[in-house]
């Protein structure tokens, strides 16, 4: 379903000329999709805010305005569009409310979106100078329509892809529309059942936001250092695209022309995968860029089959071969996740860095990173951007100290012991971190606290009255808990690293990632006290076999949290905990900790090197989304 876009480039090109055009005079497009991946192309105008565009969806999709939302990454839009940049796409979400039958039924003149759609084939949304091999990819692409080339669906892996092919027949680009993802409503092969924007294969990284991720992943890649194939996020018109029925995913067997936000990437032709290759005649240099993008994104899916090898041909290049990465769609989660690193360990990671690539490093801007990605892909969560600062963060300060790639990957990646999930030394550096500014924080909170009760008291002598009786009930509202109130161990609560699970159920029926703040629970006396495992290490304390998760904790919104899936449509991956949230802190406690972070990195990499954590051998679950 396309519905109206207005003076689109007819030949499908991103023209940079009509985009300033409509910049200057106030009007913008933007593209809407619906949790079931249909596209409706809007143009807005500059009086148009997000309850008006709602109304002129509604004529479309008979959904009234009261019971949807209009969503751009994590922002629900209210009223206000002014963060909404040209070519965004947009997402209009249910909101599950049962209206009243005397509710009247909003019906306003949509005689614009009632016109044909204008716009081409492919239309690349954005318009960074590094689209510019992707233009042409897509004029390819465009002119091989127009004789009759059709795509190719591709049979392998989970989700909807497809390979657009030239005026020769040659495939030239990959094609996998957001809406076809796993779990997504339209996904070809039967892993069906969450609507977009819900938790997908990796509950940190939401069904249908992949491709946005793919598009990244190439941003990032500055000066194609890592050799990441050209990626653009593009509105794409074809009968090819499959639409499920909505109620048992079968296919449509009619077909008609569909347009989908999906992502563009250009194929490469290749001899074969990692996995069908000796790693001992890959390039140290291939694998050590490779190895340095998957540790800014945070790759939780690294395989050998997202490894591209090709032989390089000519006089003496007998046996050599390029890398080719692709596949990005599971990095950049919204919180600290286990990441699936294969060149973990290959021997080119245990080489230390060129000195090209330690001033590659030394170079990288991770805060400027993030705001070129606001800029190119607004509907990239916050919680995703944080994650890529962290990681590059702790990429440039173990470089500096002269960590070789397979140390920092050993840091980043959790230990299995028995059939528990421990935390990585980067997490636990983020958990002491986030310990240190919480006990900064409780001080201040506790003068504050003194300050009120000193003045309590001398109010109530002055009006001679008991306050003993009440000064309890007046800390209840100052501090979630008594001041000076310690458990057992003598420890204040709030050095206490609380755990908290995410109930089954809750998962099972979609529910989005928590973003909820922090929550101190009043102590038991039966919690028995968490070690911080960081402060253990750094004093040479052998840490014992102690599980983070609590048997008797209850559910809570806190800052470690336990998860599982409760989704039995796919044979998905064994869900992983999460213990860093990175969402729930605002700005200045973000600044806050990135600072303690900081200064706990240098002791943190001492005693790596000092043998005293992570030198025996970690035993590792597969987690690879490879099927």
């Amino acid at each position: 379903m396309a519905v109206a876009t207005f003076g689109g480039p007819p030949n499908g090109e991103c023209c940079v000329d009509k985009k300033m055009e409509r910049t200057l005079s106030g009007r913008r497009r933007v593209f809407v999709q619906t949790e079931t991946g249909c596209v409706l192309g809007i143009e807005l105008d500059r009086s148009d805010n997000a309850n008006t565009v709602k109304k002129r969806l509604q004529i479309a999709l008979n959904v009234p305005t009261e019971e949807s939302s209009l969503v751009c990454g994590d922002m629900v839009l209210k009223s206000d569009l002014s963060v909404v940049r040209n070519d965004s796409p947009l997402l209009l979400t249910r909101n599950f409310l049962h209206r009243s039958s005397s509710t009247p039924c909003l019906s306003p003149t949509g005689a614009d979106l009632q016109q044909r759609d204008r716009s081409g084939p492919i239309e690349i949304l954005g318009c960074s100078n590094q689209f510019s091999e992707t233009k042409e990819l897509v004029k390819e692409i465009v002119k091989a329509m127009k004789i009759g080339i059709e795509p190719i669906p591709i049979h392998s892996g989970l989700g909807g892809a497809y390979y657009f092919r030239n005026s020769h027949g040659e495939n030239v680009a990959i094609v996998k529309p957001t809406d076809e993802e796993p779990y997504a409503p339209n996904n070809p092969k039967g892993f069906v059942g969450k609507a977009l924007g819900q938790p997908g294969l990796k509950r940190s990284v939401r069904v249908g936001e992949t491709g946005f991720r793919e598009v990244a992943a190439y941003l990032l890649d500055h000066d194609h250092f890592a050799n990441v194939p050209s990626t653009a996020l593009v509105k794409v018109t074809h009968s090819i695209f499959n639409v499920n029925d909505g109620v048992n995913g079968n296919m449509h067997q009619k077909r008609k022309q569909i347009s989908k936000i999906a992502s563009l990437q250009q194929f490469i032709s290749h001899d074969f995968d990692a996995s069908d290759h000796g790693t001992s005649s890959f390039p140290v240099a291939a694998v050590h860029r490779i190895g340095i993008l998957d540790i800014r994104i945070l790759n939780t899916d690294r395989h050998a089959g997202n490894l591209l090898v090709r032989k390089l041909d000519g006089v003496g290049r007998f046996g050599e071969v390029e890398l080719i990465p692709i596949d990005h769609g599971l990095s950049l989660p919204e919180s600290l996740e286990d990441p699936y690193f294969e060149w973990i360990h290959w021997p080119q990671a245990s080489i230390p860095f060129s000195e090209d690539e330690l001033k590659f490093i030394n170079q990288l801007d991770p805060f400027r990173d993030a705001e070129m990605l606001r800029m190119e892909l607004p509907m990239i969560r916050e919680a995703c951007l944080r994650v890529l600062v962290l990681c590059t963060i702790f990429l440039k300060e173990a470089a500096a100290f002269g960590l070789c790639l397979a140390e920092i990957g050993d840091m980043m990646s959790r230990e299995f012991l028995g059939h528990e999930e421990e935390p990585s030394e980067l997490e636990l550096i983020c958990i002491e971190a986030k310990r240190l500014l919480d006990e900064e924080n409780f001080s201040f909170e506790a003068e504050v606290v003194d300050k009120n009760v000193i003045q309590f008291q001398i109010d109530c002598e002055d009006q001679d009255l008991d306050c003993t009786s009440n000064i309890d009930e007046k800390l209840k509202v100052i501090t979630p808990f008594q001041v000076g109130a310690k458990d057992g161990s003598g420890r204040n609560p709030l050095s206490k690293l609380e755990e908290s699970m995410v109930e089954g159920e809750a998962e099972s029926e979609g529910e989005e990632l928590p973003l909820t703040t922090d929550e101190y629970a009043h102590i038991d006396g039966d919690w028995a006290p968490n070690i911080s495992k960081l402060s253990a290490s750094m004093k040479n304390t052998k840490i014992g076999d102690k599980s983070w998760q609590h048997q008797g904790v209850k559910q809570k919104s806190g800052y470690l949290a336990g998860s599982s899936s409760g989704n039995s449509n796919v044979n998905e991956l064994p869900a992983s905990s999460c213990f860093v949230k990175l969402a729930e802190m605002d700005e200045d406690e973000w600044n806050q900790l990135l600072e303690k972070f900081q200064t706990l990195l240098n002791v943190a990499f001492v005693n790596r090197k000092q043998g005293n954590v992570g030198q025996r051998q970690r035993q590792r679950l597969g987690t690879s989304c490879q099927f």
